[in-house]
């Protein structure tokens, strides 16, 4: 009896040691370090713009200018306002000597009276009229002096309208507020700005290229493996091939659900030295977890196969949790089961800590003869043919 020949055959790989690897795979963002936003404070009208995408500029450098004559206006009747609000207040002043020297007068007089109506010269009706203009004097004076306070509150009032106006009048230069590179220009020359609710935004600086962030997205699945410090690698579509280095900065606590899927954003910092990195472009990240150079390693593929069941009779079965690999021995179809101990899992290799050894041959998978032995069979008539 001949057995009914196999259309399948084992693959076998040596057990070796080597570097193992745990990522974490996300996507994200290129960031400037610190981008300010420049914006406009007061309305109007932008009548020149001095800087174009790309430029870079200094602190304090002028970047566009808002047409200021509302502004100026503003400013000449506020100065206005506080040249009149003095001139009253001198004019109260001038009113309150005259009050005071009228009421010395009238208290003069009324003494002078009094004496004379002590000795019977005056009546008592013309003495009560020298009372009353003292009184009347005194209640000018007091008046006088009320008048030079309001005249220097609104002194002060009039020198605050003059400080907002002028305020808004420096503030029709737009300059930048630190010095870097502008990379977003937002006006052109002829358009209008309203800034009654928000502070529209004229451009956009990235204050320093050299050093730039990636925001990454990565999934509550992994996110517990990231931790502050790891080294990151990653690529940008604009330069294929090429890799970069990155660290994990930060962790952000706060989540993000799309679609029901949850995902945290980590910050990256990133060494822009040589100016090839963007503000923007696409980042694909690898966030390196856990790192094992020269352990004994298997395919991570090993750990999930299993032989046919026709070649591995009487075997016990075990939790399925029990991480076991199998090994060739002299019969192909008969493999050995050998129960491991794991240590690192990266995504394509597994660290073995004990249970294996380098140079066992390990059985990874399994793949079909059938067109294997298709193709003999036509090699072989081939061969026939020719000679024939």
């Amino acid at each position: 009896m001949r057995p009914t020949p196999r259309t399948y055959e084992y693959v076998t790989q040596a057990v070796d040691r080597g570097e193992v690897v745990r990522r974490v795979t996300a996507s994200g963002k290129l960031r400037a370090l610190n981008t300010i936003k420049v914006g406009a404070e007061v309305s109007g009208q932008i009548t020149r713009v001095l800087v174009d995408f790309n430029s870079p500029v200094t602190k304090g450098q002028v970047l566009a200018e808002i047409d200021p004559t509302r502004l100026r206006a503003r400013v000449q009747q506020s100065r206005a306002q506080v040249a009149l609000a003095q001139a009253s207040l001198a004019q109260a002043e001038a009113s309150i000597s005259r009050a005071h020297s009228d009421a010395g007068t009238q208290e003069r007089d009324y003494r002078r009276r009094a004496s004379l109506a002590k000795s019977g010269f005056i009546s008592t009706a013309g003495l009560d009229t020298s009372a009353n203009a003292l009184a009347a004097s005194r209640a000018g004076a007091r008046t006088a002096a009320a008048q030079a306070a309001s005249a220097r509150a609104q002194i002060a009032q009039a020198q605050a309208e003059l400080s907002s106006a002028e305020l808004d009048l420096s503030r029709s230069t737009i300059v930048a507020p630190a010095s870097g590179v502008v990379i977003n220009k937002l006006v052109e020359p002829g358009t209008t700005v309203a800034a009654s609710f928000q502070t529209p935004n004229l451009f956009e600086i990235a204050a320093d290229t050299t050093r730039m962030q990636v925001e990454a997205s990565v999934d509550e699945a992994d996110i517990g493996q990231v931790r502050g410090g790891q080294p990151v690698r990653f690529t940008v579509d604009a330069y294929p091939g090429e890799t970069f280095a990155a660290t994990v900065r930060q962790i952000r606590k706060s989540a993000t659900e799309l679609q029901n899927v949850v995902s945290y954003l980590v910050i990256l910092d990133v060494d822009n030295k040589d100016g090839k990195l963007l503000p923007g472009m696409t980042a694909n990240v690898e966030i390196i977890t856990g790192e094992r150079p020269n352990v004994v390693r298997v395919p991570a593929t090993a750990l999930r196969f299993r032989p046919r069941a026709t070649d591995r009779p009487g075997e016990r079965d075990l939790p399925t949790t029990t991480p076991v690999v199998y090994i060739a021995t002299t019969d192909e179809f008969r493999p050995q089961r050998r129960i491991v101990t794991l240590g690192l899992q990266g995504e394509d290799y597994v660290e073995i800590v004990n249970g294996i050894a380098p140079g066992d041959k390990l059985i990874i998978r399994s793949r079909s003869t059938i067109k294997k032995k298709a193709f003999e069979d036509v090699d072989d008539a081939s061969d026939n043919a020719s000679g024939s």
